[in-house]
């Protein structure tokens, strides 16, 4: 792990206020007021407080493979996360509790984990959740709270290869209790929900984000502002449901109107941050490599959403909704910095010149 140095000075423009200044990193620490013999990291560029992947399952497609142990994967997971200017993520569901422990005393990104998937038995891919039916399921929600101490996930739908469609896995009921039981553990709880009968049951249940979304409507976004429920679109996934969704059974009409709400996904997304929801950058790393989210937030823009709008999502926004400080006095030192400015050119974020995470000084990509 690389050693925290005494002091670090850095000047540049400070992202999202735009302003150029002098910042000094004391003790793992973020103060604008001078350090004495304070080091020189930055004199030049653009510095923001640490990109955030909102949507990445660490356990799942890890650069270790998938004979490493656990927590092998969960840490490589993360390590290629940090390369490339992650400082923060969440994790809305594993296959185990592997993440629990990760973060800067790890060297690693701070992780957000909502603990194990939840859904009924032969309701999502096999051997990947923790199975409980309905009547159980608001007491596995308090049980992940109480392990993840942040977030609960809730595989709210799944195709049925019987029917040909897609299954609403929980009902009303259910979910209600277990955002109930979710908060009162002071978790947070997300939806995985791909059908607008999901979507529904979980802006009514009260859930707190909804995971990807691609059946989801006008009236959702509404409810979805008024609420304050998060919307992480997933956009880097798209590509592949095209050929993913009839290999899981669904067909005909069903299918068609899936590949439609996959088609009209983006326009969705932008639709949203105009609504008023809050849009965030997730990559559902996991279907895909980590380390992709400079590529997701591009994506957000390109959908539609104001460039600094889909910077925030996977940037300062993300951040304050996980609770986490920006850039200001006494924060922890999380930085990532930049040659050119991210405003101009999305791409930019790909090339990160230093990485500073909780006060440790990391090499740039």
């Amino acid at each position: 792990m690389p050693q925290r140095p005494q002091a670090l000075h850095l000047r540049g423009v400070i992202l999202p206020d735009g302003a150029e200044r002098d910042i000094f990193v004391s003790s793992g620490r973020l103060t604008f007021q001078p350090v004495a013999d304070a080091r020189t990291v930055l004199d030049g560029g653009f510095i923001l407080p640490g990109l955030v992947d909102m949507h990445a399952h660490l356990a799942i497609a890890s650069p270790a493979g998938d004979d490493a142990s656990a927590e092998e994967r969960v840490r490589a997971s993360a390590g290629r996360q940090l390369e490339a200017g992650v400082l923060a993520l969440r994790e809305p569901g594993s296959p185990d509790r592997a993440s629990r422990e990760l973060g800067p005393q790890a060297g690693l990104p701070r992780v957000f984990t909502a603990g194990r998937f939840l859904a009924p038995p032969g309701r999502y891919f096999p051997g990947i959740a923790r199975e409980v039916t309905e009547e159980q399921l608001p007491a596995a929600a308090a049980d992940e709270a109480r392990a993840s101490g942040a977030w609960v996930k809730v595989i709210g739908d799944f195709p049925d290869p019987a029917e040909g469609r897609m299954h609403l896995n929980f009902p009303a009921q259910a979910l209600t209790e277990a955002a109930r039981r979710a908060h009162a553990a002071g978790a947070r709880i997300a939806i995985h929900a791909t059908s607008e009968a999901a979507i529904t049951g979980a802006v009514e249940a009260g859930f707190d984000s909804i995971e990807h979304g691609q059946g989801i409507r006008e009236d959702h976004l509404k409810a979805m502002a008024e609420r304050g429920i998060a919307f992480v679109p997933t956009l880097t996934i798209l590509p592949q449901l095209p050929d993913v969704m009839p290999s899981l059974g669904l067909g005909g009409t069903e299918l068609a109107l899936m590949l439609s709400a996959v088609e009209r996904h983006p326009q969705m997304a932008a639709r949203a941050a105009e609504a008023g929801v809050l849009v965030l950058a997730g990559t559902d790393a996991g279907m895909g490599p980590h380390g992709m989210v400079a590529g997701e937030i591009e994506l957000l823009a390109r959908a539609g959403l104001p460039l600094e709008t889909a910077l925030a999502g996977g940037s300062w926004a993300a951040r304050r909704y996980l609770g986490l400080p920006g850039i200001e006095e006494g924060a922890p030192a999380d930085l990532v910095a930049y040659a050119d400015d991210p405003r101009d050119r999305l791409s930019t974020l790909s090339r990160p010149l230093l990485r500073i995470l909780d006060g440790l000084l990391l090499n740039g990509r």
